[in-house]
């Protein structure tokens, strides 16, 4: 081989072995340089928005990291540690995004951002304090979701009174008949509420529901009788016989009465029905004139007549007493015969006759009777308003 050609070759191949270690050197440098730059990473682990990731990174803060993750971090976001915190190894990193809400209370809305996990947790978050009356929409423990509406009504206090009952309560409703239905309370047709179903609740106001009902009364009342009187040619004058005893009648009263809280505000007669008839006291007066002279007993005395004007009266009309001007207690004698008079025509004690009611005793005294006006007791109110006023001849006895 010519000297030149074995230059030339040996020359060649020194150039091809420096390449070929350049190379080498070169890919070696950039393997070295790639592992030194990994090798300075620090592992951070990442929890965002409820999901872990590890990632290595050169980042100088916690801002870093985020920017390199293009995320955005409001100032309403969860961030567990501060945005300017410097990177270390094994760096653990928490990240909740804030959701944005709609808190609707008392009627007024407002916007909120916020990273809570509950609807309990955003309330507190916002210093609101719900006690057991209030009424919050959704419940306490149901999970924030974007654009969530949150409803709080406040509970405020009031009075019921049902059928006369008092309560004292706490409402969020808007309207009585709300309210009412809120409670369970049912009402019938006749019932009344006041304030009106459709009026709006509002705070210490008295809700009324007057329970009315319509029930029927039957009443059973006498008929009385009356005291029917017959001349008696046989019977002597002056005297008198009971020929039918009086019976009274009875008469059956149907009413329709209306109550409000069990008390009776108005009463309406439907029908009466006449149960039993009356029998009217049938009295036989004597007529027959045998003398002059009065016979008291077997002695014969002869009397001063009078003509009088006359009325009757009872132990229990109003004001009275039941006890005579004498000392008589008419209440525990009812039977006794005595007559009222002016002691100035006929003196206190005198025992007289009177026609149409019979031997008698003056016994007591009357505002209302003066000169010749005397006043018979009878024992019930029945027989003083069928003897009336009437004109009678009365004997004094000696």
């Amino acid at each position: 081989m010519p000297l030149n050609m074995k230059n030339l070759f040996s020359k060649s191949s020194s150039k091809k072995k420096l390449v070929i270690f350049s190379a080498s050197f070169l890919v070696f440098a950039a393997a070295l340089g790639y592992f030194m730059y990994e090798g300075t990473k620090k592992t951070v682990a990442l929890t965002l928005d409820g999901e872990d990731k590890v990632i290595k990174t050169h980042a100088t803060t916690i801002e870093d990291i985020f920017e390199d993750l293009n995320i955005s971090i409001r100032t309403e976001d969860y961030l567990s540690l501060a945005a300017d915190t410097k990177i270390k190894e094994n760096l653990k990193i928490v990240w909740k995004p804030a959701k944005q809400v709609q808190l609707v209370q008392d009627s007024k809305k407002k916007t909120y951002w916020t990273s809570a996990e509950t609807v309990e947790d955003f309330l507190e978050e916002q210093n609101i304090v719900i006690n057991e009356h209030d009424k919050l929409t959704p419940k306490p423990e149901a999970k924030l979701k974007k654009d969530m509406k949150i409803a709080v009504q406040k509970a405020f206090p009031l009075k019921l009174i049902d059928g006369g009952k008092e309560q004292q309560l706490w409402s969020t409703s808007t309207t009585v008949a709300d309210f009412l239905a809120k409670q369970g309370i049912t009402l019938t047709e006749m019932d009344r509420v006041e304030p009106e179903l459709k009026q709006t609740v509002t705070e210490n106001a008295v809700i009324n529901v007057i329970r009315v009902q319509k029930v029927t009364d039957v009443v059973e009342e006498p008929i009385n009788f009356a005291i029917v009187t017959k001349h008696d040619p046989n019977l002597e004058k002056g005297k008198e016989k009971v020929e039918t005893e009086g019976k009274e009648g009875l008469l059956s009263k149907q009413f329709e009465v209306i109550l409000e809280n069990g008390q009776e505000v108005s009463r309406t007669l439907v029908s009466e029905t006449k149960v039993r008839d009356k029998q009217d006291k049938v009295v036989a007066m004597g007529t027959k004139v045998i003398t002059q002279q009065v016979s008291r007993g077997t002695t014969e005395v002869s009397g001063q007549e009078l003509y009088v004007h006359s009325t009757a009266y009872t132990a229990d009309c109003n004001g009275c007493s039941g006890v005579t001007a004498t000392g008589i207690n008419l209440r525990a004698n009812p039977g006794m015969k005595v007559i009222a008079v002016d002691p100035r025509v006929i003196p206190l004690g005198t025992k007289v006759y009177v026609e149409g009611y019979g031997y008698a005793v003056a016994a007591d005294t009357g505002g209302a009777i003066k000169g010749h006006k005397i006043d018979v007791f009878l024992p019930n109110k029945s027989d003083a308003y069928r003897w009336g006023s009437r004109r009678v001849k009365i004997t004094i006895l000696k």
